[in-house]
């Protein structure tokens, strides 16, 4: 009983809370597939040259990057496979 108290007073001081709500927002409204592509990007250190097997040239990487273009079924499967995680981690 304590931790549904505890988790609803949580709750709501953080939805009082702008620069929370606004975080929570912005992250909602990220694509889980771009996500997890800066997130490889960033844990080993790769560059946009770097994904020339999985997506192609950089200036696709580019657009998917900005939001523009989707990373599509064989990008993900790609990435899997190099990565060696499951593709439901890109949906």
């Amino acid at each position: 009983m304590f931790d549904y108290i505890f988790f609803r007073a949580l709750s709501e001081y953080e939805s009082r809370q702008d620069d929370i709500r606004e975080f929570v927002d912005l992250s909602e409204s990220i694509d889980p597939g771009v996500s997890m592509l800066r997130h490889f990007i960033d844990q080993y250190g790769l560059k946009m040259s770097d994904f020339r097997d999985e997506i192609g040239s950089k200036s696709f990487v580019s657009l998917i990057l900005n939001g523009k273009r989707s990373l599509t079924k064989g990008h993900i499967d790609k990435f899997s496979k190099r990565f060696s995680v499951s593709p439901s981690l890109f949906f």
